[in-house]
């Protein structure tokens, strides 16, 4: 195949309306050109590279990162894609506190005489994300403690009274609080994984559609709400109860966060997070239970209702943390396409993956290396063909495109927070982000996966580009997994951007029903942040080509669009959007 083709021909007439009464409904009407043509062994040498051995699993602030870096600076370079940030370079320096534990530490619950001794990793995965300054300090239960070189520290808590909040939940639009005001300040807070599974009153066999989205994971639900909730009521901890189901992946993921973890650095060193966050396995928190003398199941029916109040457990939680630490400047690479309108290249339309994988970690099967092939080799091989083929119009889109390969997706997002809190360009001249994150390896596809269907505009550019590849856009299969806030998208989102993350599906073209749910269930289960997660004699990357051009095609038609995109009405970010637009001035 030829390595990128672009058609030349515009389209003569404009695209049509797709219908009404669903949630995907009118896409805007624009000229547009046909989707390019991608070169699946393009595609594949990226892939091949950086899941390569000798990039050592693409850890953020290692070798691996290095030659990641470089790596899409190369290409970048070689598809036309010209640097991206305003100082010339294709480098946007992501400030990061790398925490790392030693592992022989113990979470000890005890009550009375009772005691039980958790052992890290088996039985629980704890961190904290402060950075002890020089010094030692002593709030109520917390010790801190810094060296003077900054590279060490210690923090822990001792005799932390334990509460069983629930599900850690305050959601007042679904006149829901799990504390009612208790004073839980200096607490470990035991919290449950998911949002509240709550019933629906006219089938019980159902969840209610009108709670916390019913089947589909809210905010409310991820992890990383319950660790903010429980730092602004001043616990000392938060420990989250792990169960598969809700959780949407095996405790064998969590145990993968026992090794150097990064956060941005907030300005107070991150002493107003919680002291201690982390984990613990179903079995442990019913051990738990039974030592406090309660039923584990009985309390978790009680957390299903709005008349929950706080469980003191009357036990008492202990641990001490002895962490390295260092700082690093890590690196989202920026790649820009210019707009060919003078009068609106200075409106962005942007495109995400994650270059970042797990590195070197604990062995399976032998192999220390965390390849990350599918998560994300794929995204990054697919943004830099992606930017070829834009590189390649003439004219090109009428608005500037960005290629925004991001640092520490795997570490919670923080390579594109940090974008999305300091951006290269204007927020409010920022029309749309498309997320690109795993891309489908199996084979051409009868659907696309839009993640939060409903959420915005962009669900009905994508409706339209399915149509016209002859497929249809689907809800997430999977949405009480919490999927859209778990990739690159979301902290755009939080900011207001409209933000979409799609593509593949569940129906291959030539396959039997079900096959692709099983396959997708197979990686999550065996290969998903793993190292096995390689290029397999079972890829097919014509499912690749076909959602890369789905994705082209979605970026080329906004930045060509006479109106920026918006969330629907009732969205949770529209008001956040509304303001920026106002504030700016933008239409």
């Amino acid at each position: 195949m030829k390595r990128i083709v672009v058609a030349a021909v515009v389209a003569s007439v404009a695209l049509g309306w797709i219908g009404c009464a669903k949630p995907a409904e009118q896409a805007p009407a624009v000229r547009t050109v046909a989707a390019p043509a991608i070169d699946t062994n393009a595609v594949l040498q990226h892939v091949k590279v950086l899941s390569s051995d000798e990039y050592e699993g693409r850890a953020p602030g290692t070798k691996g990162e290095d030659l990641t870096v470089a790596y899409i600076e190369d290409q970048f370079r070689k598809a036309g894609v010209k640097p991206g940030n305003t100082d010339g370079t294709y480098i946007q320096k992501v400030p990061l506190v790398g925490i790392t534990p030693d592992p022989n530490v113990t979470l000890t619950f005890a009550k009375g005489a009772k005691k039980a001794n958790l052992k890290f990793k088996d039985d629980f995965v704890a961190w904290t994300k402060r950075v002890a300054p020089p010094g030692r300090a002593k709030a109520g239960n917390v010790l801190v403690e810094g060296d003077a070189t900054r590279t060490a520290e210690t923090v822990g808590i001792s005799g932390s009274e334990m509460v069983f909040v629930g599900y850690g939940v305050q959601a007042p639009e679904f006149n829901w609080d799990d504390y009612k005001g208790m004073d839980l300040k200096g607490k470990t807070l035991v919290m449950l994984v998911g949002d509240p599974p709550v019933p629906d009153p006219a089938d019980p066999t159902t969840l209610d559609p009108k709670v916390f989205g019913g089947r589909a994971m809210t905010y409310y639900g991820r992890w990383t709400y319950k660790y903010e909730v429980g730092a602004k009521l001043g616990a000392d901890g938060v420990l989250i109860v792990h169960e598969t189901g809700p959780a949407g992946y095996p405790f064998s993921i969590v145990q993968g966060k026992v090794n150097e973890q990064f956060d941005l650095i907030a300005p107070d060193n991150n002493m107003s997070r919680a002291a201690i966050e982390g984990w613990i396995p179903l079995e442990q928190a019913q051990a738990l239970f039974k030592m406090a003398g309660l039923d584990y199941d009985a309390a978790k029916k009680q957390a299903l209702t709005r008349e929950f109040k706080p469980m003191p457990l009357g036990v008492k939680a202990s641990i001490t943390l002895h962490n390295k630490v260092r700082t690093i400047d890590s690196r989202n690479v920026v790649g820009k396409i210019e707009g060919s309108d003078p009068a609106l290249r200075n409106e962005y339309v942007i495109y995400t993956a994650h270059w970042d994988h797990f590195g070197i970690g604990a062995p399976v099967n032998g192999d220390r290396v965390y390849h990350g092939a599918k998560d994300n080799a794929t995204g990054i091989g697919g943004m830099i063909e992606i930017g070829r083929a834009f590189a390649q119009m003439s004219p090109g889109p009428k608005r500037s495109i960005l290629l925004l390969a991001v640092t520490a997706e795997e570490q919670g997002l923080l390579g594109s927070q940090y974008y999305a809190t300091t951006p290269v360009y204007p927020l409010a001249k920022t029309l749309a982000v498309v997320n690109m994150d795993g891309m489908n390896v199996w084979g051409k596809t009868k659907d696309i996966t839009v993640v939060g269907l409903g959420a915005s505009d962009l669900d009905d550019y994508a409706a339209q580009i399915a149509r016209e590849q002859g497929r249809i856009i689907q809800a997430d299969p999977k949405p009480e997994n919490g999927g859209y806030y778990r990739s690159d998208h979301f902290p755009f989102a939080k900011e207001g951007v409209p933000a979409i993350n799609s593509g593949g599906g569940i129906d291959y073209v030539g396959k039997p029903a079900g096959w692709g749910k099983q396959r997708s269930d197979a990686y999550t289960a065996n290969d998903y942040h793993k190292p096995s997660d390689k290029i397999g004699p079972d890829w097919d990357l014509s499912g690749t080509v076909q959602d890369l051009q789905y994705f082209w095609l979605m970026g080329y038609r906004v930045a060509q669009a006479e109106k920026f995109p918006q969330w629907k009405p009732g969205n949770e970010f529209r008001a956040t959007r509304e303001a920026m637009l106002k504030e700016r001035g933008t239409n």
